[in-house]
């Protein structure tokens, strides 16, 4: 991996000397809130590469960040639809359960025992 990323960067910086060696000729670039003093047309050229190279990549980061946050929300999404499935099927399951098992054990109603009442009085001192 790094062999191929030295070869790409002898690549760039080759590219680069080309541009600067066979553009001499000097040119002023106008921007609509600056002005560039006058420079090599080459220069120019290899500045405006590297800045689009950077930006691009910045950008390209960004976006595929926003992708995958909207790839991994779809994901919990489907994760938590089935997690609520199971859920509702365990708790319809808990609550068949216990309608057999009171059935089941259909004991009559208690009937209410009575006791005496005692009035406990203090002994007096």
């Amino acid at each position: 991996m790094r062999f191929i990323l030295v070869i790409l960067l002898v690549a760039v910086f080759g590219y680069s000397l080309t541009l600067v060696l066979f553009n001499q000729s000097v040119t002023q670039v106008d921007l609509l809130f600056a002005q560039v003093p006058t420079m090599n047309l080459g220069l120019l050229l290899v500045i405006t590469l590297g800045l689009g190279i950077i930006v691009g990549l910045l950008l390209g980061v960004l976006v595929f960040r926003v992708v995958q946050t909207r790839w991994e929300i779809k994901r919990l999404n489907k994760e938590l639809d089935v997690v609520r499935a199971r859920h509702i099927q365990a708790a319809a399951a808990a609550a068949a359960a216990t309608a057999t098992a009171a059935a089941a054990s259909a004991v009559p109603a208690a009937t209410p025992v009575k006791h005496e009442e005692t009035n406990i009085v203090p002994p007096m001192m």
